[in-house]
């Protein structure tokens, strides 16, 4: 699949996940490094260069459920597909802004992204929609399996895998959930959850990660550590702690339909018809009406559109807009051609 076809494809975790209003994605993440060589900031450039060759070969035969792997040399990619990548959450801003040798191989759903020498030689990713961290495990675990056949991972008995980061040491392994909490947000019931759950050992951060906001009133919630735990105590815990979050977001949104309905339908049809209208949209007014429009379709306020919320969102995006239009913009082209995007897509939903 040529290069461009794949970074302009709609990724999977972007799909409407059937009966899951809240949980937008599900992500399993496995931390690998080869066996007696340095971790990936202390590496030469020719040692880089060559660890980023071997781990390519190998990735090159791996099968993933009837899918090859397609893998990006990043010193190849431009800025913006750098920037596309990092919008569709398949490489972190850390990768693409290192210096050494490095990748990423992708599925053509992008379902798995297989990032090479960021913090570690390999982080393995597979990325679904809606609620299915289970599932995002099982493709993981025997990804990890069949990449373990062809190099020698760094594992201990006693440690279990060796990362860069101590608290990845152990199963390796990150689970996370991207969730939606716009009544939440509404009713100021957001940092009091946030503060629970950074007593209860996860980590919640915004829509891109460590020190991003949470732009669409979307938030990330992930195990902080995997030392001393099993894959199925990390699970089972995000697992249990995730269905507490989309009971109080759905307790949150009923009692804004009970006690304010009249004040919530406004806001949802004003952002509706910001949408369907702007000729101008920043990057944050976008996120902000695009939440509160998926809010409004969730509680059958406002008709679906034709696109779904993280299409709209991602494609919103400074990276994602400028790639599809093959062409840079300064800010005020981006604000235009985001409305106008948009604008687009709502106009072709309703049959306009």
């Amino acid at each position: 699949m040529k290069r461009k076809e794949l970074l302009l494809r709609s990724s999977l975790w972007m799909q409407e996940a059937e009966n899951s209003p809240v949980v937008m994605s599900s992500r399993i993440r496995l931390a690998r490094n080869l066996e007696n060589v340095p971790f990936p900031h202390s590496l030469s450039a020719e040692r880089s260069e060559q660890v980023a060759r071997i781990i390519a070969q190998v990735l090159d035969s791996v099968d993933v459920e009837g899918d090859r792997l397609t893998y990006l040399p990043l010193t190849e990619l431009s800025p913006i597909e750098l920037q596309v990548l990092i919008e569709k959450h398949l490489i972190s801003a850390d990768l693409a802004n290192a210096k050494r040798e490095r990748g990423v191989a992708l599925t053509h759903d992008h379902r798995v992204a297989i990032m090479v020498n960021e913090e570690d030689h390999l982080r393995m990713q597979v990325l679904l929609p809606g609620d299915q961290l289970r599932e995002a495990y099982r493709l993981a675990d025997s990804l990890d399996d069949g990449i373990e056949e062809r190099l020698d991972f760094a594992y201990r008995e006693a440690q279990g895998y060796l990362t860069a980061c101590p608290t990845n040491v152990g199963t390796g392994m990150r689970a996370s959930v991207m969730v939606h909490l716009p009544a939440l947000v509404m009713t100021n019931q957001v940092q009091h959850l946030l503060g629970t759950l950074t007593h209860l050992g996860l980590a919640v951060r915004g829509l891109y990660g460590e020190g991003s906001q949470a732009l669409g009133h979307l938030f990330q919630v992930s195990n902080q550590i995997t030392l001393g735990k099993s894959e199925e105590d990390i699970i089972a815990h995000l697992e249990a702690v995730t269905g507490q979050i989309v009971g109080m977001e759905l307790q949150a949104r009923e009692n804004l339909l009970q006690q304010a309905r009249l004040v919530l339908e406004d806001k949802v049809w004003r952002a509706r018809g910001m949408l369907q209208n702007a000729r101008l949209l920043s990057s944050a007014d976008a996120m902000l009406y695009l939440s509160q429009d998926r809010l409004g379709t969730d509680l059958g306020i406002l008709p679906k559109s034709g696109q779904t919320f993280a299409e709209l969102l991602v494609d919103s995006n400074q990276g994602c807009l400028q790639y599809k239009l093959n062409r840079e913009l300064d800010s005020q082209q981006r604000d235009e051609q985001r409305a106008n995007q948009i604008r687009a897509a709502f106009a072709a939903a309703n049959g306009r």
